[in-house]
């Protein structure tokens, strides 16, 4: 009890001194942010026109969908313009498209918990279905360089043969016919060498062939090929006094695509990886035997020899293991002498080597489902679809630096183009880069640039590139975006992973 009455005399005692307190407190005066008003210098935003493919489309997460296209880096750009801006929207948030009832074009992405899956609904946008422009987004998903100007290029890209104005039109003819007083043109040269790379170079490297026209699918596109395409749209755009921002190249071998599977992702236990070594062992001493009988013919030196012998020899252990790959370019030992044409150009991945994103879900399986020793990977090596060599990165750095080469000089010598760095901005990226309170990179789901295909971006991956395009742009033409109130996207409105509730 004697607690109690000591507790209430203390409180009295607080309510009586409490008589003699002000209650009443001095008023916090709200922090007093300046409002820096936009100043355009001049820039007639009237009718901007976006021309590029899948980032210009906003592409995201596989497919291409409304919720995409919405965040797209040209929308967010219009909003900030003030300006009006219309989108060949797809019918849904599902993304892909159908043919009649048949899917042929699959839905987008989500993120299931333990990394992306496809979305389980159907496609309602029609192949087929062609819909009423001009559309302030020309952005083509899967257009390289020298496809925005071909004529009916809508019968062979489905996503501009829907937004078509004619069955003959071209991309850049559309844009142009709609007199732009500013424009973007970005990624041009991405999907010249994108196509190789993603297909483990399963391509050919076009440099010194003039007519793209022999090109396939997965060709790198001749760097003359290039600059006279680039140089023409340039000039066309620029041509009635029309202002833009031209984007560089980014070294698409630093995205989550090529940087998620490791070289070696194969757990073996010593027992497996004794039995591994000795299905291995007759290509080893078939390997050895050839180099050696190489060297006795005096075609190559004990030291050359040595070194391809430990390229090519397979040797498995307890732990962590590399896959078997098939390797185009090593020495084609048939080709030398007919007896060794059964020794196949077989050997194990390097850290130098990139495994595609696509092969997390091949890497492992059987590639007969009846031969438990036929594991991908394992027992069956690696096709060339599956891995970026050293000698196949090379061959898509060189063609970036030449068409980089390209856009900065025709950029640098054309004072209507502003120049916007990608290729830096994914190089910082890499490790990690500052969008207001968030640090991006480039890792798959948890990164925040990239999005669930390992290509493409997030919502906010665009907002921070619709950021750094308003940033070149005050850099070049006298504009304030970077310092006006309101003048850049926030990175806090958009998100990096869609929901596959989407409405």
């Amino acid at each position: 009890m004697k607690n109690y009455k000591y507790i209430g005399l203390f409180l009295l005692s607080l309510g009586l001194v409490s008589c003699d307190v002000n209650n009443e407190l001095d008023e916090i005066e709200a922090e007093i942010v300046e409002e820096v008003l936009l100043s355009t210098n001049g820039l007639d935003f009237s009718k901007y026109v976006s021309i590029g493919a899948s980032f210009t489309s906003g592409y995201s997460d596989g497919a291409l969908f409304i919720a995409a296209q919405e965040n797209s880096f040209p929308n967010i750009l219009a909003g900030k313009f003030g300006t009006d801006f219309t989108q060949p929207l797809m019918n849904d948030n599902v993304g892909g498209m159908v043919f009649g009832a048949s899917v042929v074009l699959e839905p987008r992405l989500y993120f299931n918990g333990a990394g992306p899956a496809r979305l389980a609904a159907t496609p309602t946008t029609q192949v087929t279905d062609v819909i009423s422009g001009p559309f302030n987004n020309m952005g083509v998903p899967g257009a390289k360089s020298f496809h925005l100007g071909v004529p009916g290029y809508g019968t062979l890209n489905p996503y501009f043969g829907r937004m078509a104005s004619s069955p003959t039109a071209t991309v850049l003819g559309d844009a142009l016919a709609q007199s732009p007083t500013f424009f973007t043109l970005s990624e041009i040269g991405g999907n010249d060498v994108l196509g190789y790379a993603t297909s483990g170079g399963s391509g050919v490297d076009q440099t010194g062939n003039f007519d793209p026209s022999t090109y396939g699918g997965n060709d790198i596109t001749d760097p003359n090929v290039f600059a006279q395409v680039f140089s023409g749209m340039a000039i066309a755009l620029t041509a009635n006094g029309a202002k833009g921002v031209v984007a560089n190249v980014p070294y698409v071998t630093s995205l989550a695509y090529f940087t998620t599977v490791p070289h070696n992702p194969v757990p073996l236990d010593a027992a497996t990886a004794a039995f591994v070594n000795g299905a291995y062992a007759a290509y080893n001493g078939g390997v050895q035997q050839a180099f050696g009988a190489l060297v006795g013919y005096g075609l190559m030196t004990q030291e050359q020899a040595d070194a391809e012998v430990a390229q090519r020899t397979i040797s498995f252990a307890a732990g962590q293991n590399a896959v078997v790959i098939v390797d185009e370019d090593l020495t084609d030992l048939g080709a030398i002498n007919p007896a060794f044409a059964a020794i196949p150009q077989y050997r194990q991945a390097t850290a130098n080597d990139l495994i595609v994103l696509t092969a997390a879900s091949f890497i492992g399986t059987l590639a007969d489902p009846n031969n438990p020793v036929t594991v991908n990977g394992v027992g069956v090596p690696l096709a060339n679809q599956w891995v970026l060599t050293a000698k196949e990165q090379a061959k898509v750095k060189t063609a970036t630096d030449a068409y980089n080469n390209t856009i900065e000089a025709i950029a640098n010598a054309n004072p209507n183009l502003a120049l916007v760095d990608f290729k830096g901005v994914l190089q910082e990226a890499s490790t990690g880069i500052q969008f207001d309170q968030y640090v991006m990179n480039t890792s798959l789901v948890f990164g925040g640039l990239i999005s669930l295909d390992g290509v493409h971006l997030t919502a906010r991956g665009y907002a921070l590139m619709a950021n750094k395009i308003l940033a070149a742009m005050d850099a070049e033409f006298g504009s304030n975006f970077t310092m006006a109130t309101g003048g850049l996207a926030k990175a806090k409105d958009y998100v990096t992973n869609f929901s596959p509730m989407l409405p």
